[in-house]
């Protein structure tokens, strides 16, 4: 079984700063990749940043320059480093994550739980 757990949402000010993380377990062969999406209330979920297992990264354009996206030493945890916030950011942020496994030895996604992010003051 492999999971993916995030945690680091809540409430901050504009102009301030929040630190998401994400961590898989389970049976893992390799993780090819490893980002955030997140999803407004009547938006589309859309991809905020993301990393392969190379180190190459991308981001959203309205993220660009604030956000940062890195991997943990151990390259079965992500962090995603929010900075200078806008109410723009408000959303449900989502860990994913291209996982190989024994059952699934090409890859499949994987999702986490789910993390609020409000920006508001």
């Amino acid at each position: 079984q492999v999971q993916l757990v995030e945690s680091g949402g809540g409430l901050v000010q504009p102009g301030g700063s929040l630190r998401l993380s994400c961590a898989a377990s389970g049976s893992i062969f390799s993780i090819y990749f490893m980002g955030w999406f997140r999803q407004a209330p009547g938006k589309q979920r859309e991809l905020v940043a993301g990393i392969t297992s190379d180190g190459n990264t991308n981001y959203a354009d309205s993220v660009k320059g604030r956000f940062a996206i890195s991997r943990g030493n151990a390259k079965n945890t992500v962090y995603l480093q929010m900075n200078s916030l806008i109410p723009e950011d408000t959303a449900v942020y989502y860990c994913n994550a291209r996982i190989l496994t024994t059952t699934s030895p090409g890859g499949s996604p994987y999702w986490g739980q789910g993390t609020q992010v409000t920006v508001s003051s």
